[in-house]
């Protein structure tokens, strides 16, 4: 079928918003696809973005063809909460500005619709923004078929947003999760069914709720999970503006990369301390000084200082100075809250009073700010550095003029009173500090956000919620992002980025429509045997993601003391030589290829010679479990290429400061990760590099041995699952 972009509705937003050929393409295929294809709750179009990457952008441009196309009104399934149906709903109502003036189109919210609407209305298209919950969608139900049954002949488009249920498996009452699901989703069938004409659009940005289905899941012969499948899927487009987990764990490892100075780890013992109030651990009157809350004093100075270089940089260019955000998320509760908001307000005043003072000790923490800041500031180029002296003056004027203002966000009331007539969270003043917990959430719109304080606990962290979590993505200048900077704990940090690769892996197979096929799911039992494992029994916060080539590693550690462990090292040193003597089954490249169960006793002995620094981990039944996978496929047998390295110095820390997490070198193609890769086609490959340890490279002064696990280029993408829901 043809569509056309000339039509009313489309080419209003068109000359609104400038779309580029690749959102229209989207746009165009999704309504095509629509309208040719019959789709339902169980088999629904699917439209597949990032979070905060345009989605919402992307399906009203879909309602403005559909309308154009044929269907008369839109049924915009939201999450459940009244700040969202208000952002939603300002949305529509500007988007569709011109239409709604010209009288060809009416947006309500169905739980506050006018009374007694007449024929003159409802001949106009229409949108109702109903909230996924019981009473929203019994309301709709009664609005189609009794109260203005005309409207049950009309063609009808549903687009259910934020369309997951991954949520689903990890609540504690899982059953009644499910039941709940089913229930709303029995409703919307019985509301699509008994119209004439239907259509049904999910939009998501969590690929794995395909998998994470409540319904019994299917182990196919290949032991790979498929999805349940949309009728289609369009993928957004994602905007040359996008900032997601690509540049906060992928792009971060790159040393002199502005993204490696966006993370700054945070203690447990400082997040415990943000939990609720202990004032024999925090003094108030030490709060600019008390090493126990040294990141969270980091971060609102490093907020202050980023918001005032950020805004002298636009006077230099003749832009108008913006307005910035800052997000303290770490608990749900509103006692955190209230002990937070006490905490940050003490924080303010101190701040303010020493500002008056222009004293040595704000100096000193503008200047430990400024110097962090103009790290990743000094890799554009393009960017003006302001001078310290400068910023000194800005730093002090800003708070003088209390430019700096603190508020909670954790109930419906508060966040409505807040919302700018956008929907957005309202910016009062330049630099605003905005403490919460769900609300904060999902949805709601926080501009100009360049500090992320987080520190929600990741036992039973989901990944939908993780990803939601993650307000530092979406659409943001490059220039906000050299001031930016994310805080959280190494442990929850590694969750984020396997969540991340977990969602990189499933979006990949959707691009390349490799879902097709499904994807590998398997857990350890407690007999150490490797079953596959239902998706949505998976726990996020212990998962692996195996994928062709991947490496594992540990980082972060120190070595054992030399008296303790010179013994085992001597030890591994005899193991590698007896295995590569007696038990090489194959040499190619130097490599040896050499029985699995040798290599499970190295990995085992080296294991005991390295200490985990605080929020690392290195778990040897994980290691073992992933190279029981890897090797047991292979019907030749569990083998495991060697790649053995000496005479190593690497630094314990990095160029960034940063643990080292690369010592495994290319060597423009003849270093040992070349060659892992090279060998490793249908075996797995281990490198072992021996390095020296010296004290001047911050180690303990004696040799150990750095593991680094290369998984098979013939592997399928696997989620390995260390804990599974019970």
């Amino acid at each position: 079928m043809n569509i056309n972009t000339n039509g009313r509705f489309f080419t209003s937003l068109q000359n609104k918003n400038s779309y580029d050929e690749a959102s229209r393409t989207c746009m165009v295929n999704t309504v095509r696809k629509l309208v040719e294809q019959d789709t339902d709750i169980d088999h629904p179009g699917m439209l597949l973005g990032k979070i905060q990457s345009g989605k919402t952008r992307t399906f009203i441009g879909v309602m403005g063809l559909a309308y154009d196309h044929g269907f008369d009104a839109v049924i915009l399934l939201t999450k459940g909460t009244n700040a969202l149906v208000r952002q939603t709903y300002a949305r529509l109502t500007s988007e569709f500005e011109e239409r709604i003036d010209e009288d060809d189109l009416r947006v309500y919210d169905i739980m506050a619709m006018p009374e007694a609407l007449r024929k003159y209305e409802l001949s106009q298209k229409l949108a109702f923004i109903v909230k996924k919950e019981t009473k929203n969608l019994d309301r709709i139900k009664e609005t189609f078929f009794e109260t203005y049954p005309d409207l049950a002949h009309r063609r009808v488009l549903f687009i259910d947003d934020e369309a997951d249920y991954a949520s689903v498996a990890y609540e504690h009452k899982k059953d009644q999760n499910v039941t709940h699901l089913r229930v709303l989703a029995t409703k919307i069938n019985e509301l699509r069914e008994n119209l004439t004409a239907s259509s049904f659009l999910q939009v998501t940005a969590t690929p794995y709720s395909l998998y994470l289905q409540p319904d019994d899941m299917t182990i196919h012969e290949n032991k790979v999970y498929q999805p349940v499948r949309p009728a289609f899927t369009e993928l957004v487009p994602v905007h040359d503006r996008y900032v997601g987990g690509e540049t906060y764990f992928d792009q971060a490892e790159n040393a002199g990369h502005f993204a490696s100075y966006l993370y700054h780890e945070v203690s447990e013992k400082e997040l415990d301390a943000m939990k609720k109030m202990d004032r024999r651990k925090i003094k108030m009157d030490q709060l600019l000084t008390q090493k126990s809350i040294a990141n969270i004093r980091s971060a609102v100075m490093n907020f202050v200082v980023g918001s005032v270089i950020r805004r002298m940089q636009q006077v230099k260019t003749g832009q108008r100075q913006e307005k910035y955000a800052m997000i303290i998320h770490t608990e749900r509760g509103k006692q955190a809250h209230a002990w937070q908001k006490e905490l940050i307000r003490n924080m303010e005043d101190k701040l303010f009073a020493e500002a008056h003072q222009a004293s040595a000790l704000l100096r000193e923490l503008t200047e430990s700010s400024y110097a962090d800041l103009m790290q990743s500031v000094a890799t554009f180029e393009e960017l003006q550095q302001p001078d310290f002296e400068s910023v000194w003056e800005g730093v002090l004027e800003a708070l003088k003029e209390e430019y700096l203002i603190s508020t909670v966000v954790n109930s419906e009331k508060d966040v409505h009173d807040l919302l700018d007539k956008r929907g957005e969270l309202q910016l009062r003043a330049p630099m605003n500090i905005f403490i919460g917990g769900q609300l904060l959430d999902r949805g709601v719109t926080i501009r100009n956000m360049i500090g992320f304080f987080y520190g929600r606990n990741p036992k039973s962290f989901q990944q939908d919620t993780v990803l939601q979590h993650s307000r530092m993505y979406g659409a943001r200048p490059l220039e906000d992002m050299a001031v930016t900077r994310f805080y959280t704990s190494q442990r929850i940090y590694s969750v984020m980025k396997q969540i991340h690769e977990f969602d990189t892996e499933l979006r990949r197979a959707f691009e390349r429509g490799g879902h097709d096929q499904g994807v590998v799911f398997v857990q350890r039992e407690e007999n150490s045997e490797i079953l596959p494992c239902s998706p949505n029994k998976i726990m996020l916060s212990s998962l692996t993601m195996i994928q062709p080539h991947k490496r594992m590693l540990p980082v972060g550690f120190q070595t054992g003391y030399k008296t303790h462990i010179q013994k085992t090292v001597r030890e591994i040193d005899d193991t590698i030589k007896s295995v590569v003597k007696q038990q090489a089954k194959a040499k190619r490249e130097g490599a040896y290829l050499v029985p699995a169960k040798a290599v499970r006793e190295i990995f085992s002995l080296i294991h005991s010679t390295l200490e985990m620094e605080e929020g690392r981990e290195f778990h040897l039944e994980e290691y073992e479990s992933v190279l029981d996978y890897l090797t047991r496929e292979n019907e030749r047998g569990a083998y495991v290429w060697l790649v053995i390295r000496a005479k190593r110095q690497i630094q314990r820390l990095n160029g960034s400061g940063q643990f080292e997490n690369s010592p495994d070198t290319p060597g423009r193609g003849q270093g040992e990760l070349s060659v892992a890769r090279r060998v490793a086609e249908d075996y797995p490959a281990l490198i072992l590099l021996r390095q020296e340890g010296k004290k001047e490279h911050g180690w303990r002064g004696t040799p150990f041995w750095w593991p680094v696990l290369v998984a098979q280029a013939h592997t399928k993408p696997t989620v390995f699952a260390n804990k599974t829901v019970k």
